[in-house]
Formats: C-alpha cells, sequence, structure tokens
C-alpha cells in the first residue's frame, strides 16, 4: 500500500506543476495567504531535473521553505534534492528565478521555524507532530541579481 500512496503524490505532484504552469500560478494553493512555488532541482542521484510546488514564506533574508513532507517520517524527496543541490531554479507566479539553497542548522533553524514559519503558518505544526522528526528549513536567496 505505501508504494500506491507514493505513486499517487507523485501523480498528484505532476499535475499540480503542471497546472501551476498553466495559471501562472495563480491558484496555487486554494487558499488565501498560502504562497506556493515551484522549485526545479537535479535529483540527488540522477540528475534529472526534478519540479515540485511548496509553500514558501518571504523573509528580509529570502524566501524560506520546508519539508514537512505532510507528516511523513522522513525528509521529502524534494528537500533532498535540495540538500544536494548548489543551485535551483524558483517559479513564483510567471516569474522565474535561479537560487542558492542553505539548509538552516541548529540555532539558526530552530528560530527560523519558531520564529517565522510557526508564527505565519501554525497549521504546519500539526504536520511536524505527525511526522516526529525535526522538520528541515531552508533558506533561497538569489544567484544573480537577474531572473531567468
Amino acid at each position: 500500500m505505501p508504494d500506491v500512496k507514493r505513486q499517487l503524490t507523485r501523480v498528484g505532484n505532476r499535475v499540480a506543476v503542471w497546472l501551476y504552469g498553466v495559471l501562472n500560478g495563480r491558484a496555487s494553493s486554494g487558499r488565501r495567504g498560502v504562497h506556493v512555488l515551484v522549485i526545479t532541482t537535479s535529483g540527488r542521484r540522477t540528475g534529472v531535473q526534478r519540479s515540485t510546488c511548496v509553500r514558501y514564506l518571504d523573509t528580509p533574508d529570502g524566501l524560506v521553505v520546508w519539508g514537512t513532507g505532510s507528516g511523513s517520517p522522513r525528509d521529502p524527496d524534494w528537500f533532498r534534492n535540495l540538500r544536494d543541490a548548489k543551485v535551483a531554479n524558483l517559479r513564483v507566479g510567471a516569474k522565474r528565478q535561479q537560487v542558492r539553497p542553505r539548509e538552516l542548522v541548529s540555532q539558526e533553524r530552530d528560530a527560523m521555524w519558531n520564529n517565522v514559519v510557526l508564527a505565519q503558518a501554525p497549521e504546519v505544526a500539526k504536520y511536524a507532530q505527525r511526522a516526529n522528526r525535526t522538520i528541515p528549513v531552508a533558506i533561497l536567496t538569489p544567484s544573480e541579481r537577474a531572473p531567468i
């Protein structure tokens, strides 16, 4: 049964990425005030470009993303790929940009998780509780001034 669930998740992600592109990010989350981007990185084992829709928060330091995996007991594949990436490509609405991802660790991670993520999106706490693991958090900063 877990394989079926994983395959359905992958198909759902492909549909979401396609729909995001068709609509230029409009209605991407289905909820007002919830912002979603598409992040593309190389697969850490295959090198194949992988895209997924990810919720984010805009901060003065850059865009913050986190990997709850909807409460999965392991870090989501997209975050594990991001961890290994030197650069990633983003699509936020119709705008495309190359970014440098940096996983936050230790006190920096805890501060961002508690003071930004949970403060602005308290509903994600239920996924962290279900996952029973430390949720990884990354900051995405532009690698170039000009969008790609």
